[in-house]
């Protein structure tokens, strides 16, 4: 038995369709419209109840957990807690001034004292994550490969905890960072009507991120967010990354001249 901790995006459903033909398995629905609630191994729970979920799990006999999918960080003042949540949320807003991927590490913290161990989110789905290698037709030429550097660069010098997984380079300059608002908020600033193929998305995964989870990912309506903003490619790290879409997304890029790249 296996507890699923799912939040929103389609990364939990394909997990759940891996799982479904192996494993038993059990869902902590965190996610704000209670996507699984007519699964009936799904037990709805609010992101503060830890003791619940904890319970839970425990009475379930399930001493390993996955989590997919995004859960937004909540107003902790706003918490509905139990008597685990009261607990453990001191550690919780501590860890949260350093970024979100603190939070992650501390809630994989929690688990471990409970004796409950933390699998990667692609435990059971290992072929959503790209290996090193170019996919498509089109590959990075010399001034792709310098705002590509450009970006990793840009990556590497943010600060431990930033919440950041992606950049946008375009003629060797920065163009954008990814904020709170995710990627789709950081590409909607990069639209310029002149620009066609012409700069690089790079995600990586933040720095010092447990790896186990919130791994950057990409779809279809990245490639598509990328077209739209003029750019040419996407680049992720090897076996760091969750690929959705797989053949929708290459089949696109091949179209629109695009390349998605892995290093």
């Amino acid at each position: 038995m296996i507890g699923l901790i799912f939040g929103s995006t389609d990364l939990p459903k394909h997990i759940l369709k891996k799982i479904k033909q192996k494993k038993k398995y059990l869902i902590i629905d965190l996610t704000k419209k209670k996507v699984f609630k007519k699964d009936k191994n799904c037990f709805p729970v609010s992101p503060g109840q830890f003791g619940k979920i904890i319970n839970i799990l425990k009475e379930k006999k399930c001493k390993k957990v996955l989590f997919a999918g995004k859960v937004e960080k909540p107003k902790f003042s706003k918490l509905r807690l139990d008597l685990k949540g009261i607990y453990y949320m001191p550690s919780i807003i501590k860890s949260s001034k350093l970024g979100d991927a603190a939070i992650l590490k501390e809630i994989i913290k929690i688990f471990k004292k409970e004796n409950i161990k933390t699998v990667s989110s692609l435990f059971f789905n290992p072929e959503l994550a790209l290996k090193k290698g170019n996919y498509t037709k089109t590959k990075p030429n010399k001034d792709d490969n310098i705002n590509i550097k450009k970006a990793v660069t840009t990556l590497n010098k943010l600060k431990q905890y930033n919440f950041s997984q992606g950049t946008v380079v375009r003629d060797n300059r920065v163009l954008a960072i990814e904020g709170k608002g995710g990627t789709q908020k950081m590409l909607s600033k990069c639209k310029k009507k002149k620009y066609i193929n012409e700069g690089v998305l790079v995600k990586f995964p933040k720095k010092k991120q447990d790896l186990r989870i919130d791994l950057p990912t990409v779809g279809i309506k990245t490639l598509y967010q990328c077209k739209v903003a003029g750019l040419k490619g996407i680049v992720l790290k090897s076996k760091q990354n969750v690929f959705l879409d797989k053949k929708k997304c290459i089949d696109f890029a091949n179209k629109n001249k695009m390349f998605i790249h892995v290093k």
